[in-house]
């Protein structure tokens, strides 16, 4: 495959870095903005620790249940605790659950490269600063924190049941 001049089909309504603009018969919504990403832990406590001490904010914690939660879920008996957090400026949220029941399936140890892993990357101002925070709080550096030309510093940390976070330091 030609990764150099591959391009996505043109969808309707969109600007195709190379292509045609194709208006749309009819304006269809189809998302307004994400809401969050679900996670589901173990230890809800520690990973609620981990990202508050990473800097997000924590926004609400509840039990939940019932039929709408077996609906929604697929499940029978849900029974759940979980946690929201936020980042600082508002817009991006974690929510973190721990099944009571039904049982769930400890996932194994997974490389940064695995399919579907849930893998969430932040900006910071200083990326050794926040690694030692987090390696107190049981997070590992996977790999290395590498340079990316003059533009940043990269690195990923694994924490709490194996969620891995990227951090971003922007240089300047």
């Amino acid at each position: 495959m030609d990764v150099e001049n591959a391009r996505a089909a043109p969808s309707q309504g969109h600007e195709q870095p190379n292509g045609p603009r194709n208006e749309p018969e009819e304006n269809i919504m189809t998302i307004r903005r994400m809401d969050h990403v679900g996670i589901v832990v173990e230890d809800l406590a520690a990973a609620v620790a981990f990202f508050i001490e990473l800097g997000l904010e924590l926004e609400g914690e509840a039990t939940v249940g019932g039929q709408w939660a077996d609906d929604l879920l697929g499940l029978d008996g849900v029974q759940a605790d979980m946690a929201v957090v936020r980042t600082p400026d508002g817009h991006g949220r974690v929510e973190l659950s721990t099944f009571r029941s039904p049982a769930t399936n400890p996932a194994p140890k997974a490389p940064v490269n695995t399919l579907g892993i849930p893998r969430l990357t932040f900006v910071t101002d200083d990326i050794d600063d926040v690694i030692d925070r987090l390696r107190a709080h049981g997070g590992e550096l996977v790999g290395t924190v590498a340079r990316y030309e003059d533009m940043l510093r990269y690195g990923y940390v694994r924490g709490p049941e194996g969620i891995i976070i990227g951090l971003v330091e922007e240089l300047h």
